[in-house]
């Protein structure tokens, strides 16, 4: 694999600022999407794709034709292209650091912000490899720009050797996945194929084969906003009484700060408003899809109660649905991810089968019928300033792909 130009790839992409916007009417949320779009579509060209385009959403798909003989079933590889809004991503300056001897990563600009050891244990088993980080003064963006590069580089490395015998393969990038839009303006039609894999994954060699059940919540409190001058017996302070709502929701349990492995919780992380009225965004996550009705009524009783306390106060609960656990809908194809095994077995390695307390394009892609396991592409500590990337786990990623292909090529044999 060519190691340098998928660095060059990546740094280039990383630059571009991608960061989606929540709560954005249009499609993609934010220009840059387009723009790396339009970068990745001449890529694409040049690489000899010709049917790559960028609809009219910002989607972009391409097929990579068939080298085999029968063809055998279509793939897919997808990515998304916008970063997450949690963390600036304007302005991103990459740092590449060759040869990493161990010890704490600071970032130069700003020292306060150090990428430690004793957060990121897999540091220890990376002694010697290439990574990047950003400045720390906003995020990297290798959520999921590593797994962008990754696929334009597989799809390079299979055009520059037509002896691989392959499938035909779909490349797919979609835009705002963050802000849980990823596939609203994609035509599995379009796709075509027997199995996708999203590469969104941290580290190496993972598979994640399930995700949580995800649904948003948002709240509205609204109070009686008067002047404070003339305010006794008349104002309710919504403000006041979003901060009694929050104060009822369970902080030793059902949080993202005190659960881990397949424990669900109940994320608060956007607030804003006045007297008059404040809004909160929250999420609600379970591996038990069941589970997240007894998430939503935690949050009404806790809003009766509020109301009950703060007299004049009303507070509506709008639950939506966002995305389903992938783990059931992977089953009506277990190809997906034994033949992501064989893979990697036949490259010396040995897949780990994982859960993602989260959620990908692949747990909407399933849940619409595409069985869309995600693979790991060399990302670590994503939504952070103190995100970074490995150069050699993202070269593994390549190498994984290609010989994924012809694992799908040989058929049932496999």
């Amino acid at each position: 694999m060519d190691r340098s130009r998928l660095l060059e790839r990546f740094l280039r992409y990383v630059t571009i600022d991608t960061t989606a916007r929540e709560g954005a009417q249009e499609y993609p949320s934010s220009p840059g999407q387009l723009e790396l779009g339009r970068m990745l579509l001449d890529e694409l060209r040049t690489i000899g794709i010709e049917d790559a385009r960028q609809d009219e959403h910002g989607v972009v798909l391409a097929t990579i034709p068939p080298t085999s003989d029968p063809p055998g079933p279509t793939i897919a590889f997808c990515a998304h292209l916008d970063t997450s809004p949690e963390t600036p991503g304007l302005g991103v300056k990459p740092q590449v650091i060759e040869n990493y001897a161990g010890g704490h990563i600071a970032l130069p600009g700003d020292p306060s912000r150090v990428i430690r050891t004793d957060e990121n244990p897999e540091l220890d088993q990376l002694h010697g490899c290439t990574l990047i980080t950003s400045d720390g003064t906003t995020l990297l963006g290798a959520d999921d720009k590593a797994g962008v590069a990754v696929i334009v580089e597989t799809a390079a490395w299979l055009a520059e050797h037509p002896e691989i015998p392959h499938g035909p393969v779909r490349i797919c990038f979609t835009c705002d996945e963050e802000v849980g839009r990823g596939v609203d303006k994609l035509d599995l039609k379009q796709i075509g194929a027997a199995a996708c894999y999203t590469l969104d994954g941290q580290g190496a060699d993972t598979i994640d084969v399930e995700t949580f059940s995800a649904d948003l919540a948002v709240v509205t409190v609204h109070g009686v906003n008067i002047h404070p001058s003339i305010a006794k017996d008349r104002m309710t302070n919504a403000v006041r009484a979003a901060a009694d709502f929050l104060q009822r929701l369970p902080r030793d349990r059902l949080s993202p700060e005190t659960t881990e492995d397949r424990q669900g919780f109940l994320h608060p992380y956007e607030i804003g408003g006045g007297v008059g009225e404040v809004r909160l965004r929250i999420l609600l996550r379970d591996f038990d899809t069941a589970r997240l009705a007894e998430q939503a009524e935690l949050l009404n009783g806790a809003a009766a109660a509020t109301e009950r306390e703060f007299p004049g106060a009303k507070i509506d609960v709008n639950v939506t649905k966002q995305y389903r656990n992938m783990s059931q809908g992977l089953t009506k194809e277990p190809r997906a991810v034994a033949h992501a095994e064989e893979a990697l077995k036949r490259l010396g390695r040995t897949g780990q089968r994982t859960i993602v307390r989260g959620g990908t394009d692949g747990s909407r892609l399933t849940e619409l019928g595409l069985p869309t396991p995600n693979l790991a592409c060399g990302q670590h500590t994503p939504h952070s300033p103190l995100e970074w990337a490995c150069l050699d786990e993202m070269v593994a990623a390549v190498e994984w792909l290609a010989k994924l292909t012809e694992v799908w090529a040989e058929g049932e044999e496999a």
